[in-house]
């Protein structure tokens, strides 16, 4: 399948000349799939440098930007910019789920918007503008200069607003300030083998649900459920 990503080049202000790298950055697991008799990859691999550079990069600039801060408070910026809800906004953002290679069926339950697979698409890219100007120039150069126009914008808002507090205890102390209620979590849902599961959590008021999260731990799972609960409360 060709995938014209002319209109990415253009957002980004960028040309990538390794397309195949950055089909990869695109290519889903459920694609494959459909596609066992095709030799490709999904982007899981990218993903895992493309995070290594944004936790990189994203420390860099907490270190030299809050120099009166703690390890701990610094640690709780970075997770709260580089958190699932955080990268899939920007993804969601700039529009990469038109991009994606996945299955018809996971297309068909909402795969292009769906957080944990546009944050990990996020990375993905990073990852794959890291190795595609590495040999030309810096390539952390280029990936910090789109972190900067593309994510860091929004660290003072998230410092100030204190969104950088651990989201499963800042959604109890609102729950609680609000409704006397503590929140619960319940799986909903595992898929994948056991060496790459996923899991989806619900978080609940009494019955009511008010988020789900998907994460490869029940506990990461939580952490996304609770972070978007917490924006849903707090937006109102």
């Amino acid at each position: 399948m060709i995938i014209d990503f002319l209109d990415l080049e253009k957002t980004l202000n960028l040309q990538f000349t390794n397309k195949n790298l950055l089909k990869t950055a695109f290519t889903h697991r459920s694609y494959l799939n459909e596609c066992r008799d095709q030799n490709i990859e999904s982007n899981e691999r990218l993903e895992f440098l493309g995070d290594s550079v944004l936790q990189f990069l994203t420390s860099k600039l907490l270190y030299a930007k809050y120099q009166n801060q703690p390890e701990g408070i610094l640690t709780s910026y970075r997770a709260a910019i580089v958190n699932t809800t955080s990268l899939a906004q920007e993804a969601l953002r700039l529009n990469l789920g038109k991009y994606l290679l996945m299955s018809k069926g996971e297309e068909a339950t909402g795969g292009r918007t769906r957080p944990y697979i546009m944050a990990n698409t996020f990375e993905a890219l990073l990852g794959t503008m890291f190795l595609e100007f590495n040999s030309l120039t810096s390539g952390l150069d280029i990936c910090e200069k789109f972190l900067y126009k593309e994510l860091f914008y929004k660290i003072e808002s998230i410092v100030k607003d204190k969104k950088y507090r651990d989201p499963k205890s800042y959604l109890q102390e609102i729950t609680q300030e609000k409704f006397s209620v503590t929140p619960l979590y319940k799986v909903l849902n595992e898929e994948g083998p056991d060496h790459n599961k996923v899991f989806t959590v619900g978080v609940f008021l009494d019955t009511k649900q008010l988020s789900q999260g998907q994460g490869s731990s029940k506990q990461k799972a939580e952490e996304r459920a609770a972070q978007k609960a917490v924006v849903e409360l707090t937006s109102k």
